[in-house]
């Protein structure tokens, strides 16, 4: 079998010939089964595609009408004749127009005939340019270009960061690349018969290097880099670009780190954990920590928010976050905690729009937390969503603003005065519950992780009423499940915190 590139496939090959490899031979690979966040984001992509296409007129859309059961050459046949003659009647703008030379086979978001040629435009549902969007435009030029189509001009179709809902400047930027992706074309040329053997060859041995982190972290990074905890990458705050310079110095263990190296206290903390193999506690916390301990009413505070590349309320933007749930712990000054959430739904009716969650968050966290003398946040999340809050209510503004003076941020503490070997380099809510407490993990629940539970959010919000009622019930409960475990896991740190400050 004679394997071809798609576009998508070049983009992979671009990034490292062994993941194009993996893509083609092992389509049912488990690392390539998109997750309920990686299908949430595609069908985002989707529907910006869709209203994309609203910004033109009379455009003429190839394959519509082609059924998605049709034989996959025998479709991509119709459609490559399908845009010659469209091409040739004349139109002026072509949406998934069909091009296939030197092996590879594309299909653009939209082409645009201009003065003197055609603009080749793709459509992204991310609010600015990435350096990875290149190499998508520019096989696309040179596919176009071989089949006789004189592309002038490439752009970048994506959404407008400036834009507020409802109709508050432009949805959409319409970003010139054309002189990016010149600069790309003798490299796409160059790389076509290349990733063209790869894929008709052996898997391929690539190096491991700044390429794994391309477009985030490649779905086959753990068949790649070793699982050692020791290993460079988990040394704190150490990040792509300094993990590969630490192994271009030789230096693959933080074991191996030289004596005398230049390291922040808190890398040289978790050294000495890691060496010793134990928990590292510093003098200061307790005079860390001080600040919840001397409250008589102590809140735990956690938000989920949901975000939508559409807009779909006032004031909001491409992406923006919108807090649509709670959990809220209390100590009582009896030692007894109580805990109260608020979880954001949609209607029953499908054709019903979701109403704003704003408003109703506000009040009852307002409710919830008004007795209490401090509030505990891990990292500044909550403090940021609640200023959002105050920024669209204006008259509940003052009351929030109480609120946010009471916050108390309990990451720092752990991070400047803690640290396990078990916490790998992070210090994530997450990664040091359970070194800490270890009575208590997120294993036993759902839902686990914040993009997860945002996604779950849509769900309940955008289209509850077409999931069954059985099934939004068990949704409803996994993310009070997750949200309250959130909050749950602070009262617990702050527990052993003093334990061990003691």
């Amino acid at each position: 079998m004679t394997h071809s590139l798609t576009k998508s496939g070049f983009v992979a090959g671009w990034q490292c010939p062994k993941l194009l490899w993996w893509r083609e031979h092992e389509p049912d690979a488990p690392e390539l089964e998109p997750d309920v966040v990686l299908r949430d984001l595609f069908d985002q992509g989707l529907l910006v595609d869709g209203r994309a296409r609203t910004e033109w007129q009379n455009g003429v859309i190839i394959g519509d009408g082609m059924s998605a059961g049709d034989d996959r050459d025998a479709r991509d046949a119709a459609r490559l004749t399908a845009t010659q003659s469209a091409i040739a009647s004349g139109a002026s703008v072509l949406f998934g127009a069909t091009f296939e030379a030197d092996g590879v086979l594309c299909v653009v978001d939209a082409l645009e005939r201009n003065a003197d040629g055609w603009t080749l435009i793709e459509v992204k549902s991310a609010s600015e340019v990435k350096d990875y969007h290149l190499p998508d435009v520019a096989v696309q030029v040179h596919v176009a270009r071989r089949c006789g189509v004189h592309v002038t001009r490439a752009e970048l179709m994506h959404l407008n960061r400036d834009y507020r809902h409802p109709g508050v400047g432009n949805l959409f930027v319409r970003t010139d690349v054309s002189a990016e992706v010149s600069g790309l074309l003798g490299d796409v040329a160059d790389r076509i018969p290349r990733l063209l053997a790869t894929l008709n060859g052996a898997l391929p041995d690539h190096p491991v290097g700044e390429h794994c982190w391309f477009h985030g972290q490649c779905a086959f990074f753990a068949r790649c880099w070793p699982d050692d905890p020791d290993h460079i990458r988990n040394l704190w705050n150490v990040g792509p670009k300094k993990t590969l310079e630490w192994m271009a110095k030789g230096v693959s263990r933080m074991s191996e780190i030289p004596a005398g190296a230049r390291l922040h206290e808190k890398q040289q903390r978790q050294m000495k954990a890691q060496r010793e193999n134990r928990l590292i506690v510093e003098p200061g916390l307790g005079d860390a920590i001080r600040p919840a301990l001397e409250a008589k009413r102590l809140g735990f505070l956690d938000f989920e928010t949901v975000s939508r590349a559409l807009p779909v309320w006032s004031g909001l933007g491409p992406w923006h976050q919108t807090a649509a749930q709670f959990s809220y712990h209390e100590q009582q000054p009896d030692g007894t905690v109580t805990h109260v959430d608020f979880l954001a739904e949609g209607p029953d009716d499908p054709l019903d729009p979701p109403d704003d969650p704003r408003e109703p968050i506000a009040r009852a966290m307002l409710a919830a937390t008004a007795n209490a003398d401090r509030i505990v946040m891990y990292t500044p999340f909550e403090r940021t969503q609640i200023k959002a809050l105050a920024a669209h209510l204006p008259h509940l503004a003052p009351q929030l603003a109480e609120l946010i003076d009471k916050l108390w941020d309990l990451k720092p503490p752990i991070e400047q005065n803690v640290y396990h070997p078990r916490f790998l380099g992070s210090f994530s809510l997450k990664d040091v519950l359970n070194p800490l407490v270890p009575d208590l993990s997120y294993n036993d629940l759902v839902i686990v992780d914040g993009k997860t539970a945002s996604v779950e959010i849509a769900r309940l919000l955008f289209v509850s009423g077409r999931i069954p009622r059985h099934e939004r019930d068990r949704i409803r409960r996994d993310l009070l499940d997750y949200c309250r475990r959130d909050t749950f896991a602070t009262v617990r740190l702050v527990e052993r915190l003093a334990e061990l400050a003691r």
